[in-house]
């Protein structure tokens, strides 16, 4: 835990180690949209392929799929501070490459293939030692308002940066590619000038147990282990934002500007939850209210699905936005207080891994129930999981359930030879 004064400064933002690790993060996030947008729309207009565009999601995932146990290890045994600030230099200069290609012409598909796996493989090692390095900055007291203002960050960048990415591709993909490249070499230096103290790592040689000892110390921890199920199902069931397409076209009769607008609400109920978390952070009975947020997420989910009115289903999105942000940031401070620190990188890749994975695995479910069933049964059938799953979690993990307050959780001992 970083050296901090007895009065720890009322705004997190006075804190310097935590405002470098915010602002590398913000900047980080704008990059990875930037970068995104330009990537989207650079391979469609050479390949005018869908299934093209689906293999830009693909070789973004299957990194953070093949590197989870090594990303853990890596995170666990070395300078986190160090891990981020390498990875956000790749990702710049991966994204320096394909401004250079798009000046110079010669860029094609399978080049930006390349580049976005290995932006993927940087990433598959940033994300989880953001995660672990997190608790380190501030005291366990204070670590639900970062959370909530690292939430914020992340809801703010999603909302604005792929507005910008798209306007700036008018000028060129060269010009979002170099904002972006100019982006995650800025989160480089922020992540570089990060002071904290650190804890002395131990060493140990690696062996199979410790190399699978996150996935080990999260079955031993019935809490930890509920967080973590608890938002891979609640994001496999709701995916309702796969079928934004079919519900602006074919159920409320808009444009694409009303699909824009259904993309953008639940940002915006995330972005305005996490402010309000920030200044006013959760104090009692977290547990519950974390339930009550993803039974109010699934709720939302069918309001939504019933609705024939544009503005009640933004509306019901941006309910849908705020209730996950609860969530989330109780989530995540369980598992992030609650693991150790030697173990924090390893538990973080498995979280991201499942995380990410509920992602993909989401959208996929949503569009084979929608052509089963139907969009609005399939949308019907994901919030309809989403509260069953809630209420069954609540039973099979009653440590879960009764978390009183964030600071006062604690997890099991890490399992033997697990150090890192």
């Amino acid at each position: 835990m970083t050296a901090v004064a007895p009065e720890f400064p009322r705004s997190l933002f006075a804190h310097k180690p935590f405002a470098f690790f915010w602002s590398a993060r913000v900047m980080s996030t704008i990059a990875f949209q930037l970068q995104g947008v330009a990537v989207g729309w650079q391979v469609y207009a050479l390949t005018h392929s869908a299934l093209a565009l689906g293999l830009v999601g693909l070789v973004q995932f299957l990194p953070m799929l093949g590197l989870t146990l090594l990303v853990g290890h890596v995170a666990d045994r070395y300078d986190r501070r160090r891990i981020i600030a390498l990875c956000q230099l790749v990702e710049g200069l991966a994204t320096g490459f394909l401004m250079l290609g798009s000046i110079g012409g010669w860029l094609t598909a399978e080049p930006i293939f390349i580049a976005v796996a290995v932006i993927g493989g940087a990433r598959a090692f940033e994300m989880p030692s953001m995660q672990a390095l997190m608790p380190g900055l501030v005291p366990v007291a204070v670590f639900p308002r970062a959370a909530a203002a690292a939430a914020s960050a992340i809801q703010t960048a999603t909302i604005l940066a792929p507005a910008a990415g798209g306007f700036l591709y008018v000028l060129g993909p060269a010009v979002p590619y170099g904002l972006a490249g100019l982006m995650s070499l800025s989160a480089c230096l922020c992540s570089s000038l990060i002071r904290m103290e650190r804890n002395p790592r131990t060493r140990e040689p690696v062996t199979l147990a410790s190399v699978f000892s996150g996935f080990t110390f999260i079955r031993r921890n019935p809490a930890i282990l509920g967080s973590i199920s608890l938002d891979l199902f609640a994001v496999l069931l709701g995916g309702a934002t796969a079928l934004l397409p079919v519900f602006a076209r074919d159920i409320l009769h808009t444009g694409p500007w009303g699909l824009g607008l259904l993309r953008s609400a639940p940002a915006m109920g995330a972005l305005s939850m996490s402010v309000l978390l920030a200044h006013r952070p959760l104090r009692r009975r977290v547990g519950r209210t974390m339930f009550r947020a993803v039974i109010l997420f699934g709720l939302a989910t069918i309001l939504f699905a019933f609705s024939h009115w544009l503005w009640l289903s933004v509306a019901a999105m941006v309910v849908m936005g705020a209730a996950d942000v609860i969530s989330v940031v109780i989530r995540s401070s369980l598992v992030q207080i609650g693991t150790p620190d030697a173990m924090r990188g390893r538990v973080a890749a498995v979280n991201s891994l499942f995380v990410g994975t509920s992602n993909q695995l989401g959208e996929f479910e949503s569009g084979v129930t929608a052509a089963l069933f139907g969009a609005v049964p399939a949308v019907i059938l994901g919030g309809a999981g989403t509260i069953v799953v809630a209420l069954l979690w609540m039973r099979l993990f009653p440590a879960l359930r009764e978390a009183d307050t964030l600071e006062g959780f604690r997890a099991e001992p890490a399992p033997p030879g697990a150090a890192g």
